[in-house]
């Protein structure tokens, strides 16, 4: 307060206007945080007298949250370290616990892990020394869930997040309840009981969508529901659910944080549904509200970007985003070994889908599984093939989506149809076709049609194959689809000579055999059991009409495969 005059010379005290200004900033910031109004209240918080060193250790956490909610990471622990301070010197040791394992998650995901592990720490012993802990008791336990879940220990993840859940429940802190929520979640599909995850994900939603989660949790949870919704084929929720995210990030006009993992799962329903160049529009989008750390939102982007190019046979640009997809530190997978495929190398797609199945959780396995199926298909792996196929089937049978009925299907008529059941894959493949129009997935329908055609052909019903390739054309020549059209022109080109050619893989027995060597010996070669070699040699007599291994090594003299 500063002195004045009264009328009768008395002094009276005056409000310094500078204090003034510093107290409104402060309200204004409030006002702004309590709005949504991220960016304005970041401004009003650095502005407030004193600076930040003089706010509370309350209005201190909520500074830090916009400042993460603006794209300000740095910033946001900046100022997360002088709440964490603020709380400790006020004796507030369960508030000081608390921000120090919100400290700790944030790090991690900007890429500290140390620094995130040193908070980790810190928020233990602060949680080990109170004698009524709270909801810091429970959010301290979330990293250490989180390791478990991504190192692969559901058991332990699941655990973790029950206890989480079940201290979040007692203190009545929704927050820390989201989080166990999702996580649980995530760990029962992590461990292979997918109808029990997808409900608890399901419920976690309920609580965000409600308003009853904080915007950092929210957004979150918005992610990683859309993301595990995709893993496990559940289409219709990924739409739901990315609506309700696209409706989140529009309410909020100044929000960067969590906007750049909305495009990128805007991106991947766009191409599935067709529309590609709203998808290479999104991806990129994506790609420019990238912010530091955001390592799913940077995987997002350029793995959407790859595979639409990958699609329209930009080959080398797809390669491209495909390796900046992978420097998240994520497998760009199945996109890239289905791109050796689409380049004719089917025996570098197999080694590639392989050594990724192998190491996958059980959630991210089932993702790759339509993939593996079409790759040991033109690998000539059938008996691979078949367990991939019925791995799916079983999926499908615990699972009623739209989506997963489709692939379940496409994949039993793929491996039907390249063993010979031509009756029986047409069946299913008609199937999923049936399924992918309900879906609203035009190109999964044209490849549908495609495979479909060359079963009508194997059945001597060359007008019906006629129709459905007209009609596999002018959906993949709408979207730009040129390796599936040049795949079925090839397709149709050698049904129209009547020499239909050798896959690659046939070609490599067949070169085995003109070198005079056993089934067994190709077996060790190829690394194929000798069952699918004797079926390979099959097809191969059955495609060139020759009686014997000499007539079929004639052949590849004749026709200079050797």
């Amino acid at each position: 307060m500063r002195e004045g005059a009264a009328p009768d010379g008395r002094p009276v005290a005056r409000a310094d206007p500078m204090a003034m200004v510093a107290t409104r900033g402060l309200e204004q910031a409030r006002t702004a945080y309590a709005e949504h109004r991220w960016g304005d209240a970041v401004h009003w918080f650095e502005r407030t007298e004193g600076g930040p060193a003089a706010l509370s250790g309350d209005d201190l956490d909520r500074f830090a949250l916009a400042a993460e909610l603006v794209g300000l990471g740095e910033r946001a622990i900046e100022v997360g370290t002088l709440a964490h301070e603020a709380h400790l010197a006020a004796g507030r040791p369960d508030r000081a616990a608390y921000t120090a394992s919100w400290l700790s998650l944030e790090s991690i995901n900007s890429g500290n892990p140390s620094l995130g592990m040193g908070w980790l720490g810190r928020a233990s012993r602060l949680v080990d020394a109170l004698d009524e802990p709270g909801a810091a008791a429970g959010f301290v336990l979330i990293p250490e869930a989180l390791a478990a879940l991504y190192a692969g220990d559901a058991p332990r993840a699941i655990e973790l997040f029950g206890r989480a859940g079940e201290i979040a429940e007692r203190t009545g802190d929704p927050d820390v309840g989201a989080f166990a929520l999702l996580g649980s979640g995530q760990a029962a599909i992590m461990a292979g009981n997918t109808a029990r995850g997808i409900r608890m994900l399901d419920e976690v939603m309920v609580s965000v969508t409600a308003g009853e989660v904080g915007p950092v949790p929210s957004g979150i949870v918005y992610c990683a529901v859309i993301g595990y919704c995709h893993l496990t084929f559940e289409l219709a929720r990924a739409v739901e659910w990315t609506r309700a995210l696209d409706r989140w990030c529009r309410d909020q006009p100044s929000l960067v944080a969590f906007s750049g993992q909305c495009q990128a799962h805007r991106a991947e329903l766009f191409r599935l549904h067709g529309a590609w160049t709203d998808a290479m529009s999104a991806a990129k989008l994506a790609e420019e509200r990238l912010r530091s750390g955001d390592l799913g939102a940077a995987f997002g982007a350029h793995y959407q970007q790859a595979e639409v190019l990958r699609l329209r046979g930009e080959f080398e640009e797809a390669e491209a985003r495909y390796a900046k997809a992978a420097e998240s530190g994520w497998d760009p997978q199945p996109g890239l070994a289905l791109l050796r495929l689409d380049e004719g190398r089917p025996s570098l797609a197999q080694s590639l889908i392989r050594r990724s199945a192998e190491s996958a959780d059980p959630a991210t396995r089932c993702h790759l599984l339509p993939a593996i199926v079409s790759i040991e298909v033109a690998a000539g792996d059938l008996d691979a093939a078949r367990v991939a196929a019925d791995d799916l089937a079983a999926m499908q049978r615990s699972n009623a989506s739209v989506m997963l009925r489709a692939i379940s299907a496409y994949a039993d008529g793929e491996v039907r149809l390249a063993a010979g059941d031509a009756s029986g894959a047409f069946t299913r493949l008609r199937e999923a076709r049936e399924a992918w129009v309900e879906a609203g997935a035009p190109y999964e329908v044209a490849r549908c049609r495609a495979l479909m055609a060359r079963a009508h052909r194997a059945l001597d019903e060359d007008e019906a194959a006629l129709l459905e390739e007209e009609l596999a054309e002018s959906a993949f020549a709408e979207r730009g689809a040129r390796p599936a059209l040049a795949a079925l022109h090839r397709e149709r080109g050698a049904a129209d000579r009547g020499d239909l050619p050798l896959s690659e893989r046939e070609v490599e027995v067949l070169r085995l055999v003109s070198r005079g060597i056993t089934n067994r010996e190709i077996a060790g070669e190829l690394h194929l059991s000798e069952k699918t070699v004797a079926r390979h040699l099959s097809n191969i007599f059955t495609k060139l009409d020759v009686p014997s291994r000499a007539a079929a090594t004639a052949y590849a003299f004749e026709h200079r495969l050797v």
